[in-house]
């Protein structure tokens, strides 16, 4: 009985640790003794020739003629494994002289990265037929490595299809696992088409209202898969300057409609979670579809350009380099006369006055933008869309959103952590801001007009702070929401913490209730059909079928658009003294002393 004991050995045993066959040995089905037998030729360079392959036997021989080599594999009777019955073992043959091999097939080329794609999605067609040159000798075209990687990462993610298909049964997952969450979608014609998709999880919404500054990023970035489409975003941040996504959508394309949809999801989410709309300030790129959709959306909110797009659009037009200096000069401006003064010295070079109609200074410069952006004058979500388009751009719609989940646990994870380190009033950042006003406010003469208002004095100029209404004429509070030095000087004059006079949103408190909400997983696909007692009956968003969009990726390579990261990093603020008023040192390191 033990003689008759089946030993199935699969192929990953079978190579490279045995390259050989020997009569008697076992495979579990057809399918694993045929790649067993095509990963034994192409680890011993020789070629085989199929004489007969079905479901109960293969036969294979050597290509090359006059060698006896040969091998005939059947099924065993009464169970589902396969024997080999006979093998002629030894080749008379030179085998392959080159580095191209028969058996070196975009099957066998998708289950040779499959392992290697695990760990890296992001591998090339290039590294991989580099990898396969180097560990198995053999050479396969760039076109077999990418069908290859198409055919890997539909076996390990699932096909492109498939995503649609799963994402009405994701987005009840979504909400199902994490209570409050927004996850909406829609398909569009006979064939239900996908069009959108929102998603926002309820740990973010929560941070957002009761930790965040009231200020929100909205860019996009291109998708470059099969079906093409667009990743969009709105983002807030947190006491740190740290990004804070808080919606995510996917869209077929970018267009007026979409924009809007995207645009009114989110006021749709805001509304129903708060009872009182914080008045927004909203950044984002000179686009007309965003400008259209949040004026229509937001109509109180103060909307501002992203201010890389337009230095980036005064540079291009006027392609000059002492006007472009003039130019952020003026961005930094804080008051109206210093901006003016700014326009004229420009004009004397070049008339900017047509650009400026084109561009209001109201939607960028610090001097005129009526809204609270506390120096956060460029689009800082651009790098992380960037990122996870790269990241994302080859998987289904369902992985997409999931890895974007996971990115946010990651996220939410760390930081939380981090906040319960901080023993101080406010978050490091804003701490050392607070200490180097602290530190510049001892050259200041400070005189007390009534119990709020002082007079601020120096060599070169008076300011006048008022400490209840969180003011000061040099406009720096205002803008950054931390006292300025003007304002650290009369609040120190009184016997008051400066630290107490930031803005909420600044404060270690707030910092630790942005991530106090964790962001659970969502259960394993095998899962998502398990339906409560309390749900019978009722039509669940798994039953609707959603297919592909009806848009797709033209033949041919695409174009690709390297984004430079260093370009999206914010523009260096020219420093200004506020003592002298010359560019290029602060007041801390000013030669000029009072």
């Amino acid at each position: 009985m033990e003689d008759n004991q089946i030993l199935v050995q699969s192929e990953h045993n079978l190579i490279p640790g045995s390259r050989t066959l020997v009569i008697g040995q076992e495979f579990a089905d057809v399918d694993t003794c045929r790649r067993a037998v095509k990963d034994m030729a192409i680890a011993l360079h020789y070629e085989l020739r199929v004489v007969k392959s079905d479901r109960s036997r293969f036969i294979a021989k050597c290509s090359k003629e006059g060698c006896p080599w040969r091998v005939h594999i059947a099924k065993c009777p009464g169970v589902p494994t396969f024997t080999v019955r006979t093998l002629h073992g030894e080749h008379k043959c030179e085998g392959v002289l080159n580095l191209h091999h028969q058996q070196a097939t975009v099957g066998w080329v998708a289950r040779s990265v499959e392992a290697r794609l695990r760990d890296n999605p992001q591998i090339k067609p290039k590294e991989i037929l580099q990898d396969i040159r180097e560990q198995h000798g053999v050479a396969v075209s760039y076109m077999q490595a990418w069908r290859g990687k198409e055919r890997s990462m539909a076996a390990v993610n699932g096909t492109l299809e498939d995503g649609y298909r799963l994402l009405p049964a994701y987005c009840e997952q979504i909400v199902k696992t994490n209570p409050g969450s927004v996850a909406t979608y829609r398909g569009i014609g006979p064939g239900n088409a996908f069009q959108r998709l929102f998603v926002s999880f309820r740990a973010s919404i929560y941070g957002f209202l009761n930790g965040c500054r009231p200020l929100l990023e909205i860019d996009k970035a291109d998708l470059k898969g099969k079906y093409l489409g667009t990743l969009l975003c709105a983002s807030a941040i947190d006491a740190d300057h740290m990004m804070f996504p808080l919606a995510f959508g996917v869209v077929d394309c970018e267009s007026d409609d979409n924009w809007n949809w995207f645009i009114s999801e989110l006021r749709k989410m805001l509304g129903v979670n708060t009872d009182k709309m914080p008045v927004l300030t909203i950044v984002s790129e000179r686009k007309r579809q965003v400008v259209a959709a949040v004026g229509s959306n937001f109509p109180t909110a103060f909307h501002g350009f992203c201010l890389r797009h337009v230095s980036e659009n005064f540079r291009d037009e006027f392609k000059n380099t002492k006007l472009l200096n003039i130019f952020w000069s003026a961005v930094y401006a804080l008051t109206a006369s210093e901006f003016d003064a700014k326009v004229n010295e420009m004009m004397q070079v070049q008339d900017v006055m047509p650009w400026l109609q084109r561009f209001p200074p109201n939607l960028w410069a610090f001097s005129y933008f009526q809204g609270i952006r506390y120096g956060h004058f460029s689009l800082g979500i651009t790098e992380i869309l960037y990122n996870l388009s790269l990241d994302c751009h080859e998987l289904p719609i369902v992985q997409t959103i999931e890895h974007i989940r996971h990115q946010l646990a990651c996220w939410f994870a760390e930081r939380q952590n981090l906040a319960q380190s901080y023993n101080s009033v406010l978050v490091p950042s804003a701490e050392k801001v607070i200490l180097e006003a602290i530190h510049d406010s001892q050259c200041y003469q400070v005189l007390r007009a009534n119990k709020v208002e002082f007079e601020i004095v120096s060599s070169e100029r008076t300011n006048i702070v008022d400490t209840q209404a969180r003011f000061c004429s040099c406009r720096r509070w205002q803008i950054y929401g931390i006292p300025c030095a003007h304002a650290a000087a009369a609040l120190l004059s009184c016997g008051e913490d400066p630290r107490l006079y930031a803005d909420d949103c600044f404060s270690v408190m707030k910092y630790r209730e942005t991530y106090s909400q964790p962001i659970y997983p969502i259960p394993d696909r095998s899962h998502w059909n398990d339906s409560s007692p309390w749900s019978q009956g009722a039509v669940s968003k798994a039953d609707v079928v959603l297919g592909p969009p009806n848009i797709r990726r033209p033949p041919g390579r695409p174009k690709m658009k390297i984004l430079k990261i260093e370009s999206m990093k914010r523009p260096k603020r020219i420093v200004q003294c506020g003592r002298c008023h010359l560019l290029g040192h602060s007041q801390k390191k000013c030669s000029l002393r009072s």
